[in-house]
């Protein structure tokens, strides 16, 4: 006896509106789950680039009498007269200290590029500011951070000036609203805005001038 058809039953409309919903769902319970330890990597790998940046500093100024490039004319091999139009040089001073341009660039930062060599170092090869008043005798003071610190008011020739009156931040960047700096006793520090103005607050200057690239 030949047995009986039975007719299968789909899906109908709601039922598939409803896993759809679901899957939405868990998609946006998961994905930013899976974001955090990605971009926790970016900022310690950033972290660490900066530390390896600041001990630049510090090697470079030990073999010219505790003074960073900022400081040194460039005549006698630093960047001082220099700073407002050629950032890059602050860092191929140092080329021997730094070994490779590549720290010089944020993972996370995805619109700076990794420079071939020093010698072609661009602004666009550089995540980082420099602290144009930083000095080796005041480790308070701000000798670098990440390019999306802000004031509210803009950048004038290159240069941030930055006051505790200021409404210093971070802009949405590399960091989400978050950004590291490196302070001259060869500290980072991973601040919130708050955090930051803090420590803009303890440098002891009544301006800050970063150097922006």
């Amino acid at each position: 006896m030949r047995r009986p058809l039975v007719k299968s039953k789909g899906f109908t409309l709601i039922e598939v509106l409803i896993v759809l919903a679901l899957i939405l769902t868990l998609a946006l319970v998961l994905l930013p789950a899976l974001a955090r330890p990605r971009m926790r990597s970016s900022r310690i790998n950033c972290t660490n680039h900066m530390k390896q940046i600041g001990l630049a500093f510090k090697t470079w100024a030990i073999d010219n009498n505790d003074l960073y490039p900022m400081e040194v004319s460039v005549t006698r091999g630093g960047a001082m007269e220099a700073l407002a139009t050629n950032l890059p040089l602050v860092f191929q001073v140092m080329s021997n200290e730094l070994s490779t341009p590549k720290i010089l660039v944020c993972p996370a930062d995805s619109k700076r590029v990794n420079a071939s060599d020093f010698a072609n170092l661009k602004r666009a090869n550089i995540s980082y500011f420099v602290g144009m008043d930083a000095t080796d005798t005041n480790p308070a003071c701000i000798l670098s951070g990440d390019r999306n610190i802000t004031n509210g008011m803009g950048v004038r020739a290159r240069i941030l000036y930055v006051t505790t009156n200021d409404p210093a931040g971070w802009s949405p960047g590399p960091h989400n609203l978050f950004g590291n700096l490196l302070l001259s006793d060869g500290s980072v520090r991973q601040d919130s805005t708050a955090r930051m103005r803090e420590a803009i607050a303890n440098t002891g200057f009544p301006t800050n001038r970063f150097l922006m690239p």
